[in-house]
C-alpha cells in the first residue's frame, strides 16, 4: 500500500483559490485510482473526485464539478487539487487515498473503499 501525504491547506478568503498537494510514496503499481475527499465539523465524509494515473480521467462530485480540478504528475509521484471559487462550505481537512482500478470510475467518491486515511490537511474558508 502506498503512502499518501497531504499538504498545502490553510485560511482563503471566499471567492479565493488553494492548490493541495498530495505526495505519494512507495508502490503504486497496482493502484490506479486516486481520489480527495473531505470532512467538515460534524458532517461525513465526503467524496470530492478523482483522477485514473494510467488515463488521466477524472470524475468529481457534483458539489464541486466546475470549481476543483484534479491532476497526477506520474514523474514526481504527486497528485494536485487545485480548488478555485472557494466557499465558506468548503471549509474542511482534505484527504487523498488511493485503491486499485475501479471497474466504474464513478465509484470512486465511495469511501468504504479505502482503508488507509492519512492526516489530512485542514482548508477553511472564511472572510
Amino acid at each position: 500500500q502506498p503512502q499518501l501525504v497531504e499538504s498545502g491547506g490553510g485560511l482563503v478568503q471566499p471567492g479565493g483559490s488553494l492548490r493541495l498537494t498530495c505526495t505519494i510514496t512507495g508502490d503504486t503499481l497496482a493502484y490506479e485510482n486516486f481520489a480527495w475527499f473531505r470532512q467538515a465539523p460534524g458532517k461525513e465524509r465526503e467524496g470530492v473526485g478523482c483522477i485514473n494515473s494510467r488515463t488521466s480521467n477524472t470524475y468529481y462530485a457534483d458539489s464541486v464539478k466546475g470549481r476543483f480540478t484534479i491532476s497526477r504528475d506520474n514523474a514526481k509521484n504527486t497528485m494536485y487539487l487545485q480548488m478555485d471559487s472557494l466557499k465558506p462550505e468548503d471549509t474542511g481537512v482534505y484527504y487523498c487515498v488511493t485503491s486499485a482500478p475501479l471497474h466504474v470510475q464513478t465509484m470512486c467518491v465511495m469511501s468504504y473503499l479505502y482503508d488507509d486515511w492519512g492526516q489530512g490537511t485542514q482548508v477553511t474558508v472564511s472572510s
